[in-house]
């Protein structure tokens, strides 16, 4: 993992609701080599039901922002459990450079940052620093980098005052900011947000712009899934609607 450098911006809590985010820099070229792959994907769950996923392809070149919107149920988390390697592909395939879901060692899965939809994940007893550092040490990250991301981390989410608070202490919004620093924690390659907006104020919006912006200027890659009629609040390089198991680009 590389180190952090230049340092991020950090969290503030003077910010005017309803402040515009910071857009992320110009988007890369077509030559750039594509960090994420997402070929041909195909997944229908048991029933009479038709596939949520027909023959859906992606590709995510580093630095890159995608938003796909659509409304509840069409299978937009699915496509992020699939791009993660929760699930796997009943066909088509999914990589990042050479590696794949089924790499060994987690190579695959160590290169990705995934934020699920809701507000799972957390150890309610644990305190929030207790928090990332167990999620650090889920990601492989190396021992002597861990007190170093974690106290980053605690920075960039505007989390240093709640530190040592409990998890269960926290409000919904500020259980959502250490959700957001554990999936950005250990520096991947490939971002996949589900629902990133949730229970966030505007200087959560603020923040997680921030992030954004630092992160696709590093070269990763940013996919943010969304229902349809949700404002896209961060400038996105392309953006897509899921419906009836096909991607559509919107203009």
């Amino acid at each position: 993992m590389s180190s952090i450098t230049p340092a991020p911006p950090t969290a503030t809590s003077e910010t005017t609701p309803g402040d515009d985010l910071p857009q992320v820099p110009g988007a890369p070229t077509p030559t750039m080599k594509p960090v994420l792959e997402l070929s041909d994907l195909y997944h229908r769950w048991k029933g009479p039901k038709p596939p949520v996923l027909d023959d859906v392809s992606l590709t995510l070149r580093a630095g890159e922002v995608t938003w796909i919107g659509g409304r509840n149920g069409v299978g937009k988390t699915t496509l992020l459990r699939l791009a993660a390697g929760i699930l796997l592909p009943q066909r088509g395939s999914v990589r990042i450079g050479e590696f794949t879901p089924s790499s060994r060692g987690g190579r695959y899965q160590r290169q990705i940052g995934f934020l699920s939809a809701g507000d799972r994940g957390l150890q309610a007893r644990m305190r929030v620093r207790q928090q990332l550092d167990y999620w650090a040490r889920l990601a492989y990250v190396p021992r002597e980098r861990r007190a170093e991301l974690v106290a980053s981390s605690l920075r960039r989410f505007g989390l240093e005052e709640l530190a040592e608070r409990r998890v269960d202490r926290m409000s919904m919004g500020q259980r959502q900011r250490i959700r957001l620093a554990m999936a950005f924690l250990h520096e991947p390659r490939v971002l996949l947000l589900d629902g990133p907006r949730n229970s966030l104020d505007a200087d959560g919006y603020r923040v997680l712009g921030e992030q954004i912006e630092w992160v696709v200027g590093r070269g990763a890659v940013v996919l943010w899934c969304s229902p349809r009629g949700e404002d896209r609040v961060l400038a996105c390089d392309a953006g897509y609607t899921l419906e009836e198991g096909r991607l559509e680009r919107v203009e």
